[in-house]
């Protein structure tokens, strides 16, 4: 029940992160491209692999406070039903070549910036 509780709280708590850092990175940005969102995706990336290489790593948590983190936090902050719903409309705005790039950078560099996370734990916390 605790774990529960943890993803619930954690989920109000990334969700609110997202709906923040967002906002402020789009009115910064300008409404012509979906930036609010890239950032928050690639962001969350980054701390997934991060806490993720410590958690599982160097710095092993209970078990229930890492689903709180990972699944709640992180997962309620991500916004990959965002991504769809950002990519669909520049498609449906005919913005194909948008669209296109807006897929290609959110995975390409979602999935580097996992990676460097984890390493960048691995390197401050000496584990292989």
């Amino acid at each position: 029940m605790l774990r529960i509780l943890l993803i619930f709280g954690g989920g109000g708590l990334g969700a609110t992160l997202r709906y923040l850092v967002q906002g402020w990175v789009q009115r910064w940005w300008g409404a012509t491209f979906p930036m609010g969102t890239l950032v928050v995706n690639i962001s969350g990336c980054l701390v997934m692999g991060f806490l993720g290489g410590l958690f599982f790593g160097a710095w092993p948590i209970n078990e229930d406070l890492r689903f709180g983190i990972l699944v709640g936090i992180l997962g309620g902050y991500t916004t990959f039903s965002s991504f769809g719903w950002d990519a669909l409309q520049l498609s449906s705005d005919r913005e194909f070549l948008a669209a296109a790039g807006y897929v290609l950078l959110s995975v390409a560099i979602g999935l580097v910036a996992v990676w460097l996370g984890k390493q960048v734990s691995q390197l401050i916390y000496g584990i292989a």
